[in-house]
Parts: C-alpha cells; structure tokens; sequence
C-alpha cells in the first residue's frame, strides 16, 4: 500500500486500541484453562490471528463476535479435538503452530507448547526466524530438547520439564514470559533467577498481573528470582483489555507537533511501561536531552520522529532494536535521512542532531514495521510525502489510518495492496 500526506495537524477524540501486550497473554492463558471465558478487546491484527491460530493449534476453541472473543480452553476440549494443527512426520504427530510475524507468539508458546506435545514446528516469515530464539536454545539444550532450524520454520522434539533455569536479565522479556506461563502447569516445583541488570521489567510485571487475574500464584524470593509451585490451574471467566500505551504514544507524538487529540480509553494507572511516553516526550523539549529506552525499547521510532522535528536528542539503550520487526535503530535513520537528518548509530545509543527537516524528495518505506510506518506519519504531518508498505500497521493496528485521516490528517491512500 502507498499512502501520501499533506501538511496537516489533528484534533478531536480517539480511542487507543486494545493492548496486545495484554490481549496476547490473555488468550494464552483463556487457551489453557479448564473452562469457557470471553475477552473483550482483540482486534482484527496480524498479531491477533496469529494468537488466535495457534491456541487453536494448542488444542483450544474459539469464536469471534465483533471484538470479543470466547475461548474454550484444553481442559473443555476432548482430547480427540488437540492439535488441529497437526501433520504426521515419520509416523508421529507434530503439532504446527502459524506465527505469521508475531514475536510474542512464537516466544510465548514455545514453552507452553512443549508441556504437551514432544513434536511441534513452528512456522513463520523469514524476519521472524532471524529475530531469534537462541535463549531457548541455550536453555533448553541441555535439558535433551532438540532443535532445527529452516528459514520459515522452528522444528523443536522434547518435552519440558520443571527446574531451575537462570536467565539474562536484558534480553526479551518475552522468554521470561514463555516460562512464566508454562512452568506453572508442569508437575513440579521451579525456580527462575534473572540475572541483572532486567530490562523491559515492565512486559513481566504484565506477565504476573495477567496470570494472577487467572488464579495462578507467583511467589518472589526477591525482585530477580521467582518461585513457582507447580500442577496449577488456570482459571477461565470474562476479562476485557486494557487500552493499549504503546500505540497510543502515536496519538501523544501528533499532540507533541502541535495537534490536539484528546485520547480515550487508556487507564492512567497502567503498569504498561510504554505509559511513560507522556513524560519521555516532555523531555524533548530540553536541550541536549538523553533518554533510556532499555525499558521501552517500542517507543524508540517514535522518540528517533520527535526528537528530530525538535531539537535534537541522544537516546540510550537502544541495542534490543536490531531484533524488532525491522532494524529500527538503522531502519529510521535511514528513513530520517531523507528529511536531511542524518542519525549517528552506535552498539546501544542514537544521536539524533538538531536539524531543520525537509520534505523527502524520495518515497518513505515502512521497513514492513508497523512502527516504523506509524512514526513516519508523524513527520509526514509536518512536511509531506508518500510512504510505501503502508500496509505494516495491520500487524498491530489495522484502523491506524481510519482513526487518523478522522481526526483530521490530510492522508491519500495512492495504492492498495
């Protein structure tokens, strides 16, 4: 898709859209319940399908009514209806888990999926599989589980099982999810110590809010180590997702450039650790700002957009970005080079100078980054241009332009897909 803008600022009310830090999470655990729950809020992403294709392939059911969803978990489903994902390999059954290009359900279910099933294969986009799933590996290994590895596929034999695992602290959060929500199932007692410095603490603070509002029990010999009783149970029931911050700091960054949208729909006590947008763009205003996205590495394109419309920025913990969607770090300077901006890159940290913009000569790419595309926009509204791979905000947010060109952004789309 080609969309092109003109100059143009916002006003009126939106609403941010569902969480799909939260929503994620929740069908995972509505999947592993014994009962039939509904939640209110998963929308029609990339990455929602995807959660939704695989729980079925974990053995759940679901159906669709507009934005609420109602899951019958494994322990509601005969066994006879478990992994209608699956393929027989040399006699055996492997269960098939569709990913698309969404990292959290691929790193999510990894775990999970090897509770109950010795076979399983995941399947995904090429940029999927270079995202990684080495600290798996390296976990797992030695426990006697196997993998293989094809350029759109993760094939993975074993079964996991309770014990101690000791994880770095600065990597994805999302494997510490994977164990967070497997281990309790297993029929054993677990231990995870996370080795500091912990970042993204706030995606685990997720984690454990979502799974005890499903009765699990988490305990903490301190802030880094978790106990885990095992042989627990989820517990099915009716849940509804919070606004999501993340993509909400899109609708706060055309506020930063001088629109006016009053955003709807967000909970201002959220643990959400991208809820701290608000005061990340307020320090763009200072002169010479340095700012830490280790916390939030999600809200780094749309830091890189406001901090080159502003004055300048150096933005700090930025090395997570190399394995997102895109290279964001070298995806946005290279887009940000055609406003005459010119990014200086390094292992962790990106200078942003303080440079006057111009209107890009040349079409914008997405990077297929639902981000990317999204940040983009920002600048768009202020100097014009085209941006090509529209179509990347379907991954999280499909309404994105809707909501936008609503509020009043001058938007064309030039060319559908």
């Amino acid at each position: 898709m080609i969309i092109s803008i003109e100059p143009s600022q916002l006003k009126g009310s939106a609403y941010a859209p569902p969480s799909k830090s939260y929503a994620q999470r929740m069908l995972i655990c509505a999947a592993l319940s014994e009962g039939t729950g509904r939640i209110k809020g998963i929308s029609g992403s990339g990455d929602m399908k995807a959660a939704l294709d695989c729980i079925e392939a974990l053995g759940a059911k679901y159906s669709a009514d507009g934005d609420t969803v109602t899951v019958s978990g494994r322990g509601a489903v005969k066994e006879d209806a478990y992994g209608s994902g699956s393929e027989e390999a040399a006699g055996n059954r492997v269960h098939v888990f569709p990913c698309n290009e969404s990292g959290n359900t691929l790193r999510f279910l990894i775990p999970v999926s090897l509770c109950f099933f010795d076979r399983v294969r995941f399947t995904g986009t090429k940029r999927l599989m270079e995202r990684g799933i080495s600290v798996y590996e390296e976990l797992f290994s030695e426990r006697g589980i196997a993998f293989s590895k094809e350029e759109c596929a993760l094939n993975i034999n074993g079964r996991l099982l309770p014990g101690k695992f000791r994880v770095r602290g600065d990597i994805s959060s999302q494997f510490i999810t994977g164990l967070l929500l497997s281990l309790v199932m297993l029929p054993g007692d677990s231990r995870i110590e996370l080795i500091p410095p912990v970042e993204s603490r706030a995606y685990i603070d997720i984690t454990e809010d979502v799974l005890r509002d499903f009765g699990i029990r988490l305990d903490r010999e301190d802030e880094n180590t978790f106990l885990i009783k095992g042989g627990q149970r989820y517990r099915a029931g009716d849940r509804e997702v919070e606004g999501d911050w993340s993509n909400a700091a899109f609708l706060y960054g055309f506020n930063a450039l001088g629109s006016d949208i009053e955003i709807k729909g967000l909970k201002t006590d959220s643990i959400q650790g991208d809820r701290a947008c608000i005061g990340l763009f307020e320090r763009l205003e200072e002169e010479e700002p340095v700012i830490d996205i280790s916390g939030c590495p999600d809200l780094g394109p749309v830091l890189f957009a406001l901090a080159a419309a502003k004055h300048g920025a150096l933005i700090t913990g930025t090395r997570r970005l190399k394995i997102k969607e895109s290279d964001r770090a070298s995806a946005m300077a290279e887009e940000l080079g055609k406003f005459g901006v010119e990014l200086k890159l390094s292992e962790n940290s990106v200078f942003i100078p303080d440079t006057r913009l111009k209107k890009p000569e040349d079409s914008l790419s997405a990077h297929n980054d639902h981000r990317i595309a999204m940040a983009l926009c920002l600048l768009m509204s202020l100097t014009g241009g085209t941006l090509t791979g529209a179509e990347a905000v379907n991954k999280t947010w499909p309404g994105f332009y809707e909501t936008v060109r609503g509020l009043g952004l001058k938007l064309l789309i030039q060319e559908e897909l």
